[in-house]
């Protein structure tokens, strides 16, 4: 079983930048694709970012690409999303996640999931 903490989230205003760390803990022995998902209220659950478990091969959401970064570090067993440029829109709780597995952007593929945190951005 593998355990995920999410950090970082924050009360931001437009155009501002925050980075969300996600702690990986438990099977650590295993490199799990690793997934950000954003839950905005009242909506679905929607992917953001994943990044796969060598040789990196990353995804980005439509919404995100070229604001948000992905990535990882397999030694502090981390992963980090750099957003930038936030708009109002990005307002959700973000939620880490882990697969055993390739890389994916649905959300019903991911069977491991942090707490989130919440991000708001305050126009």
């Amino acid at each position: 079983q593998v355990q995920l903490v999410e950090s970082g989230g924050g009360l931001v205003q437009v155009g501002d930048s925050l980075r969300l760390s996600c702690a990986v803990s438990g099977r650590t022995d295993r490199s799990y694709t690793m997934g950000w998902f954003r839950q905005a209220q009242g909506k679905s659950r929607e992917f953001v970012a994943a990044i796969s478990r060598s040789s990196p091969t990353i995804y980005y959401a439509d919404s995100v690409r070229g604001r948000f970064t992905i990535s990882r570090d397999s030694a502090k067993n981390t992963v980090t999303l750099q957003m930038n440029s936030l708009r109002p829109e990005d307002t959700a709780v973000y939620y880490c996640a882990a697969r055993d597995g390739a890389l994916l952007r649905g959300v019903v593929h991911y069977p491991h999931w942090g707490q989130g945190t919440q991000v708001i951005v305050s126009s």
